[in-house]
């Protein structure tokens, strides 16, 4: 399993919430067209599968897509 970390992604506020629930927002996927999506790590590692296929870019700030 591997996590992509980039410097063009931009840091997570702590301010930010799960685009699916509203918890604090610890992932960020950026999208080919430019938009992003963020998530708490429980939606991040439900939806990793899915989020490694289409974004350009994944921004994990907590590690959780490399947990087991």
């Amino acid at each position: 399993m591997s996590t992509t970390t980039t410097t063009t992604a931009a840091p997570i506020s702590p301010a930010e919430r799960c685009d699916r629930c509203g918890a604090r927002a610890v992932i960020r996927a950026l999208l080919p067209g430019g938009g992003d999506l963020v998530f708490c790590a429980h939606h991040g590692r439900m939806h990793a599968k899915e989020l490694r296929a289409v974004a350009a870019e994944i921004r994990d700030d907590e590690g959780v897509l490399g947990a087991p």
